[in-house]
């Protein structure tokens, strides 16, 4: 009897799981550059909306793939996971290398926040609620963004218009082993001089947005060393709003791609965040 009674529990909590991710919208394939057409679909975007969003905080998700690989389609399930926890969910695409190579990479970031900037209230969004996050290279990038300003200066916007940045087992120094060394030379080429200015590191201040860092205990030793250090150059810079904090019994891949269920711990520390954020004054 018990064993049948855990089976219709469980059988009840996917039906209601499929209900929220059926009330959930999606917008798909929005193109935020204008007068351009990149091949693949690289400078399109989708929207997560939740049920009756007005004013609902916006966090726009930026996928990993070593900035070679990946797409949005293949992250439908971050859109849904926080659109179904009331935040309107941006997904988004951006070009890829060998195609291009550094600095593309981080434009098309900056062009797909100033598009939800300009354009996210008419899903349901607050423009000013605006968080990002990303994985691996997107952790980079969402880093990047908010910790040097010429790419958001480009459209007119600054780090301040960022609520707060989530970036999940990312990597802040491109001149260190394990990144730009140790990869492909079509990414960022091969000056030691730009992999330095490509790092976020290279611009730590005090008035960086808040940062939620996570981490999982099987990402590679390099990865887990460079998120202690960063959070250390914020904090000796006068930052005071930064947070790292390690996902235990995780690899590199599923501290990011649990977060579809609904007990996860990755998207739990990404919520919470997010709410504190919107509570406090900082």
């Amino acid at each position: 009897m018990k064993r049948g009674l855990g089976v219709l529990v469980a059988l009840a909590a996917v039906v209601t799981a499929v209900a929220v991710s059926a009330q959930v919208r999606v917008v798909s394939d929005l193109d935020y550059v204008a007068g351009q057409e990149y091949a693949e679909k690289k400078d399109r975007l989708d929207v997560y909306v939740p049920p009756s969003a007005v004013n609902a905080p916006v966090i726009v998700s930026i996928h990993g793939g070593g900035l070679r690989q990946g797409d949005k389609s293949g992250h439908a399930f971050v859109g849904q996971r926080f659109a179904s926890a009331g935040n309107v969910t941006v997904v988004i695409n951006h070009r890829l290398s060998p195609g291009v190579t550094h600095p593309a990479h981080i434009e098309d970031v900056a062009a797909a926040v100033a598009w939800v900037k300009r354009n996210i209230a008419k899903h349901g969004g607050d423009p000013n609620k605006l968080f990002v996050i990303g994985h691996s290279a997107g952790a980079y990038l969402a880093a990047l963004l908010v910790l040097d300003p010429k790419y958001l200066s480009a459209h007119g916007l600054t780090p301040k218009d960022i609520r707060g940045v989530v970036p999940v087992s990312g990597f802040f120094y491109v001149d260190r082993p394990g990144v730009a060394p140790d990869r492909p030379k079509d990414t960022w080429g091969i000056d030691a001089k730009v992999w330095k200015a490509a790092s976020p590191a290279a611009y730590v201040n005090r008035d960086v947005p808040p940062m939620l860092l996570l981490y999982a205990d099987g990402d590679d030793a390099w990865r887990r060393q460079q998120q202690g250090e960063f959070v250390t150059a914020l904090g000796a810079a006068g930052h005071r709003a930064a947070e790292v904090r390690m996902i235990k019994n995780r690899t590199h891949n599923t501290v990011w791609s649990e977060m579809a269920k609904a007990d996860d711990e990755t998207a739990r520390a990404i919520l919470e965040f997010v709410t504190r954020r919107l509570s406090s004054t900082r």
